[in-house]
Order: structure tokens, then sequence, then C-alpha cells
């Protein structure tokens, strides 16, 4: 009789990623604490910090100007993504030694399939042990893994023993590591939700899984069902491999949930950026643009806009997406516990070329595109700004 074989997921998450890169290739940095961000006096916000940067309570998307106040021995450096980007790439080619069904979800994290993979290279825990391994030998850097039979469980796992941490949660031991643990390690529970919740006394997941649902739907509606298939360490996610994804996409979680829209903006500006260059670079261009907005009572919500004319050129994507946020803004506005941006209907840069009528303003944006990507690859990130960036 046919059994179906338990799935086997690995999530690897580098640790502080940009200031881990920054730290490896200034050897004077190590040991101290470096946040990685946009320029304070321009409003930019901290797109990364070291573990002793944090150590003072410095987080992503926080102010560069308060994480300073926080940290003001920290050593402030710009964002080089060209350079994170080509060691990301260095990382993605390890995990492709071990299988295919490889899903980026930033440059410092990914999901990995080694359901079909551990005939050919032992179990999955081997599997993770390998890659976390050649990481650290080949880019110096360290990784956090987690390994478990579904993205929820596995990327919990790779969170619980941060940094350089190695965790396997298997369908025996999943409920022993789950129940004592706080309701806000579960997947789209924020600081809202987490109080609705401690507010009825339901502090671990043990105690969730314990509420009846009807309870539960008086506090997070529709999303208790999910919560608690969650709960249950049940999640039946796919692993989207990056060659067969229909969209690119950049997100990012606030460690608290944000409401001024200057730093949602700001952030929103750097995805737009990334996921534009990783479109020219793959001779992609989109058709759809959307932003993916949770707040932090859990709910989830997306808001797009289709383009007349698919498009890789950063500023086309930049206002179409700065337009889909004013409209959400005027409407259902609130505090974002995470805020992201995907670039959908994914066709090739070259299909239709040869129909289209020149255009010349699209041609100086092109050029513009290149010229920034070239200025990048050479001086980092910040050594060019882009001249529309978010009004005060």
């Amino acid at each position: 009789m046919d059994t179906q074989r338990v799935r086997q997921i690995i999530h690897v998450d580098m640790d502080a990623f940009y200031a881990s890169v920054e730290q490896r290739d200034r050897p004077e940095l190590r040991g101290k604490a470096v946040i990685v961000a946009g320029d304070p006096k321009a409003r930019g916000v901290v797109s990364a910090a070291s573990y002793e940067a944090r150590k003072f309570g410095v987080h992503s998307a926080m102010p560069t100007a308060q994480a300073l106040r926080r940290c003001p021995h920290a050593v402030l450096l710009p964002v080089r993504m060209e350079r994170y980007a080509e060691v990301s790439h260095a990382i993605q080619s390890i995990f492709e030694r071990y299988t295919p069904l490889v899903e980026p979800i930033s440059l410092d994290e990914a999901f990995l399939d080694v359901t079909a993979c551990t005939n050919l290279f032992g179990s999955a825990e081997r599997i993770g042990r390998a890659v976390k391994g050649q990481i650290a030998s080949q880019t110096q850097l360290t990784a956090s893994v987690g390994v478990a039979p579904n993205k929820f469980l596995a990327k919990l796992a790779s969170d619980l023993k941060k940094p350089d941490g190695f965790v396997v949660i298997t369908e025996q031991n999943k409920q022993e590591i789950l129940d004592p643990l706080g309701v806000g390690r579960i997947w789209g529970v924020g600081k809202v939700t987490e109080t609705a919740l401690h507010s009825r006394g339901i502090r671990t997941i043990a105690d969730l899984r314990a509420t009846p649902e009807v309870e539960l739907r008086d506090l997070v509606g529709n999303g208790a069902t999910e919560l608690l298939r969650l709960a249950r360490g049940e999640d039946d996610s796919e692993v989207e491999a990056a060659r067969q994804a229909k969209s690119l996409s950049s997100e990012q979680t606030f460690a608290t949930d944000v409401s001024d829209p200057v730093i949602l903006l700001a952030v929103l500006l750097e995805q737009v950026e990334e996921v534009a260059q990783r479109l020219r670079r793959r001779r992609l261009k989109a058709r759809t643009v959307t932003l993916k907005l949770r707040y932090g009572d859990f709910r989830t919500v997306t808001r797009s806009e289709t383009l007349g004319e698919a498009t890789n050129l950063t500023q086309v994507l930049w206002e179409t997406a700065e337009r889909v946020f004013r409209q959400w803004q005027q409407s259902a506005s609130g505090a974002l516990r995470l805020l992201g941006f995907g670039a959908t209907g994914l066709e090739s840069q070259e299909a239709g070329q040869a129909t289209l009528f020149p255009d010349p303003q699209a041609e100086k944006l092109e050029r513009l595109d290149r010229a920034m990507d070239a200025i990048r690859d050479r001086y980092g990130r910040r050594a060019v700004h882009r001249g529309n960036r978010p009004a005060e």
C-alpha cells in the first residue's frame, strides 16, 4: 500500500546578514556594534543591525536617528545591496547542490524542500548540517537552520536558537517544542493579537490549542481556524522554487508595529528597488504590482494594480507602488506588522519588444536604471540616490 512520504523542509536564515557581511569584509568591525542604514539626515531607516547593536534595542525599520540615539557608539554603514546580492547568490548555489526546490524569501533566507533528495544525500538533518557547514566554510558567515516537516515549523525552528542555531522538529516532538512557547511565536501573531489573546489568559501555544475555536473567533475572526492549525504544527504551504515562481517579492516584518507612513514608504522604496534590479538581472518584466500589508491584529490584505504594459523600470514600479500605498492609506490605514512588495505577471524582457513603438521617456528611464545599477555595483547602494524619496 502506498504511503505518503512526510515532507522534509529546511529553513535557512542568515544571522544579521547585511551587518555580518560588513563585519566579514572589514575584520576591524568584528565584535563591534554595526548598523546598516539610510542617512539619518534624510529620514533613513535601519536595514540591519549586528547582534552587538541589537543589545541596545536597535532593530530593522527603526529610524536611523533613533537607532544612533540608542547606540551612539555604533558604526553606521550604508546599504550595499549589490554586495549582499552577490553573497546571497553564492549561498543559493550551495542550496542548489542538494535540491532544485529552493524558495528564496529574501536575500538572507530561504526554504528548501529536500523530501525527494534524502535517498541521495541522507536525512534532512544531515543535509541541513551540510548546508550550514558549507555556508560557514565558503562564506565565513553563520546561518541558523531549522529542519521540520513543514514550512511553518522549519522557520520557527531556525529562530529558536539564533544566532548560529540548528534545530530539528519532527512530528513526534513538535508539540513538546511548540506548547511552552508564547503565542507570539506563531506566524502572523503581532502585538495587537498577542495582547488580545493574553487578555483571555491565552499565553502559550498550549493555552491556544485548548481554546475552543468559537471563542477564538471572537478575538481574531476568520483567522481562528488557521491559528489553531499552526498551534498544532500543521501547515500545507508548498515550497515554490524560484525558477517556477510566478512573482518576485521582498517583504519586511517589523519588530514592533509601524504606522508612520514616512518609514513605511522608505521601506517600500527599498523593496521596489531591490525587486526591480532582480527583474533586470533575470531579464524579466512584471505586469502587476502587489503590496502585502499585515496589521498588528493578524489580518493580512493585499492591494494590487495591473499596468498596461509589463515593465522592470524602477521609476514606473515605484510610482505604481506608491499610488497603491496611498490608496490603501486613505481607505484602511493602520499600524503594520509586515510590509511587502511583489511584482507578478512575469514575462521575458524580450517579449513583445519588436512590436512596441519606441518611447523616449522609457528609454531615458532605462538608461537611468543602467547607470544607477553600474554605479551601485561599483561604489555601493548609497553612492547614488533616487530623486523621489518619500516626502515628509
